[in-house]
């Protein structure tokens, strides 16, 4: 299938896909050429190889896509995501495997012929008569045809007044090979009986006796191995995003007339309706319109408990259906899914620079021109001191090679890469790379009760049957009236009841007493259900035992329903919005994390109180109107504080984008996960602090990888520059060098939800329950 290339410019935005950068300098190259243009904001990630640019809303890609090429790289517009079949995904893999393949090649080919030339320079017993001129024979080769894309790349640079990393290698092999070619030719180094021992440092009286077939040879050689290796782990950095992509079902079912017709993802509409097996994909974003099932969020949500859904629940695209038949009513179709949303919102965050990252990006921007200058530095200092120019040209090769900024430019977007990848397959969605930042100086966390803390939905919690009333019986004929209401908490008594009686009467007559309660006739009975001033109208009055039953109950914060009938009070039943299973816990790792929870809602103090109580929560703000949380938060800030927002309401979305770090639910509603910079697929607190504990990590990661970038290029070039490295020692660790970053930011890959981690160490202790919630 064809993919029609991304041109969208909504807003005046546009991803390019760059091709030809070969380090941090080029895309530094890139990104100052494109924000010359007027209006324009441009940012390039080497790691991810695109370009995001913003400006006018008359943006012409072909433009943008000109300038890159006058800057001597290629840059073209992105095939359009396709979440359901992973197409475009399939075009790029092809790309990059292409590319690998090409890599592997030339890097076999070039290992193969310096493999004996370095061996001939380090083995004394190997350097047999005229052994130069047979290593020239060798090398020759690796130097200009396995170096031939740093050659391309430094010209190409050349031309256009700039220096990169490929300057440096190209500079540093090309001139081993000419200096070796003159000794062997016109010096002393091809002379028969030559031997030269292999030394750690430079040799300082050597003349033209000496070559340095070995340094052009294995540098290249090196590079090729470390690019190898980088390039194969960024493509493992990316898999997270890859396989989100490729979650989606490809086929559907629908019912078309009555009869299922077997139809591809893409001709699926919204308005649809289509059949779901168990163990199939659901086709996409949806709400059930028949059947009772389990769904299996755990590819998209990281919950491994299966979700009980039924008519009228809401499902989501890509998830698995464990149980029943289910029919489903398509509500959203291709890029407005929440698998092709979370992917666009991953990719973006992969695209992104956090402000460590534009600092490394202006240093690696003047290493090279600053490296090249102690490079001539060093060869006029040693030659300046008497020491013969072979020993003043090893030490400024040695230099060359050395300072590469590879590793310095690898140092956050492939530990930016891991990271939130990683988070995509936990849940938990990272908006931004600057989000990083914010994380790290977080020490309030201020959360909203309902639907964050507590479930968001009403359950029926208890149920106090008077003397001589059978607890079933009050079930099955409140249940059963209540059963004909809209209201959530009519609602709420009926699941419940349902749930422990099975089927429930139907009434005979219903009315709805607005503000009070219920009345009708059930089995014969005239039932009365709601405050207790209703059933006072009705001359029926709670005993003693009700009546306290039901002020405990609201002494809770908790609605408490008088039932009657027949001329007596019956019964009284409790519904609350229950707490989440895991909010508690979610409390303790936020204090585990240093951050001070703090419980803010529009509810009554003593509701409030009493929900904080159960979790652990100190400091409660209760009976705040929605538009009050803004200045709750604002005056946190107020007093010094870093304050962290996890809510999942309308209401809450002013607080969420006030705060300096904002989390929504992914259960909530759309503008409160638009105004977070942070959201979590699953209606799970936890998820909240696994979400700054991944960000700090991530963060401390980048860190890591800097310090050692920093670190080896600023001990190392001095090394070279007193001749106590030799070049090609020095090309070896500068892969080396590329590849530990990498490799550090793939740790990243075993980061554990909190709970998994407790369990994967503890195989006896068992995770606490999960709750269930829909999808």
């Amino acid at each position: 299938m064809t993919t029609e290339p991304a041109t969208s410019t909504t807003n005046g935005s546009i991803e390019l896909q760059i091709g030809g950068m070969t380090c941090a300098s080029c895309a530094n190259r890139i990104e100052k050429k494109l924000n010359k243009l007027d209006g324009v904001t441009a940012s390039v990630n080497y790691a991810t190889e695109k370009a995001s640019i913003t400006g006018p809303a008359e943006l012409d890609p072909q433009a943008l896509i000109s300038e890159v090429e006058r800057t001597g790289y290629t840059a073209s517009l992105p095939a359009a995501p396709q979440a359901s079949t992973g197409s475009s995904e399939n075009e790029s893999e092809s790309r990059e495997e292409t590319e690998l393949r090409a890599l592997k090649q030339r890097l076999i080919g070039a290992a193969s012929l310096a493999v004996p030339v370095i061996a001939m320079a380090m083995i004394p017993a190997l350097q047999f008569d005229y052994w130069g001129f047979a290593s020239l024979v060798l090398a020759a080769p690796v130097v200009v045809w396995a170096g031939w894309p740093f050659h391309k790349a430094a010209w190409t640079n050349l031309k256009h007044g700039a220096a990169t990393m490929d300057t440096l290698i190209s500079v540093g092999t090309t001139a081993a090979l000419i200096w070796s070619i003159i000794a062997l030719f016109l010096g002393t180094a091809g002379q028969p009986g030559v031997v030269h021992p292999f030394e750690l440092t430079i040799s300082r009286s050597d003349g033209f006796g000496h070559i340095y077939l070995e340094v052009g040879a294995g540098v290249i050689t090196f590079i090729l191995l470390g690019r190898y290796f980088e390039k194969r782990s960024k493509r493992r950095a990316g898999a997270a995003l890859r396989a989100l992509l490729e979650l989606g079902a490809k086929e559907a079912s629908v019912l078309r007339e009555g009869k299922e017709q077997r139809i591809s993802i893409d001709e699926l509409a919204v308005g649809d309706e289509f059949v779901v097996r168990p163990g199939e994909k659901i086709a996409t974003d949806g709400v059930i319109t028949s059947g009772r099932s389990a769904i299996d969020t755990s590819m998209l949500t990281g919950e491994s408990v299966p979700v009980e859904v039924t008519e009228g629940d809401n499902v989501t695209g890509a998830t698995v259906n464990a149980g029943g038949r289910l029919v489903v009513k398509a509500t959203r179709v291709g890029s407005d899914t929440q698998l092709a949303q979370m992917a666009q919102m991953v990719e973006d965050a992969q695209s992104g620079k956090a402000e460590i990252q534009r600092l490394a990006d202006r240093v690696s921007g003047v290493f090279v021109p600053i490296a090249i200058a102690i490079a001539v530095g060093a060869l006029g200092a040693w030659i300046g001191a008497g020491f013969p120019l072979s020993a003043g040209f090893t030490a400024a090769v040695a230099v060359l090679i050395i300072a590469c900024p590879c590793a310095l430019g690898l140092a956050t977007p492939t530990a930016l890469l891991v990271g939130t990848g990683r988070g995509a397959q936990m849940g938990v969605l990272i908006k931004g790379p600057e989000i990083l930042e914010s994380t790290r100086k977080v020490d309030t966390v201020v959360l909203d009760k309902t639907g964050t803390v507590t479930t968001g939905k009403m359950t029926l919690t208890e149920v106090i049957a008077a003397e001589g009333v059978n607890r079933a019986e009050l079930l099955r004929l409140a249940g059963g009236l209540e059963d004909y209401s809209e209201h959530p908490i009519a609602q709420a008594i009926a699941a419940g009841a349902a749930f422990e009686v099975g089927e429930l009467a139907a009434p005979e007559s219903f009315d709805n007493i607005e503000g009070q309660g219920v009345q009708g006739v059930v089995e014969g009975h005239a039932v009365v259900a709601g405050r207790e001033t209703l059933l006072a109208e009705w001359s029926l009055a709670l005993d003693e035992d009700l009546r306290a039953a039901k002020r405990a109950a609201e002494a809770e914060g908790k609605t408490a329903i008088a039932v009657g009938w027949d001329g007596a009070a019956r019964g009284v039943l409790v519904v609350s919005d229950q707490i989440k299973t895991t909010s508690a816990e979610a409390i303790a790792q936020f204090k585990k994390l240093g951050l001070t929870p703090v419980l803010l809602t529009g509810d009554n103090q003593a509701v409030a109180e009493q929900v904080a109580a159960e979790v652990g929560i100190e400091r409660v703000i209760a009976e705040v109107l929605p538009k009050d949380k803004v200045d709750v938060v604002a005056r946190f800030q107020g007093e010094g504080r870093v304050v962290a927002m996890v809510g999942d309401g309308v209401n809450d979305a002013p607080a969420l984008a006030q705060a300096d770090l904002g989390l929504a639910m992914g259960t909530g509603t759309d503008v409160a996960i638009e105004a977070a910079d942070i959201t979590l697929v699953r209606g799970d607190l936890r998820a909240a602090a696994d979400a700054i504990r991944l960000a700090r990590r991530t963060l401390r990661t980048i860190k890591t990888n800097l310090f050692w970038a920093f670190a080896y290029n600023t001990s190392a070039i001095p090394l070279a520059a007193f001749g106590l490295l030799n070049p090609m020692l020095a090309g070896a660790a500068m892969a080396f060098s590329s590849v530990c970053v990498v490799g550090n930011s793939l740790r990243l890959r075993s980061f554990k939800a909190h709970a998994d981690a407790i369990q994967a160490s503890s195989p006896t202790n068992q995770a606490p329950a999960r709750q269930p919630m829909n999808a």
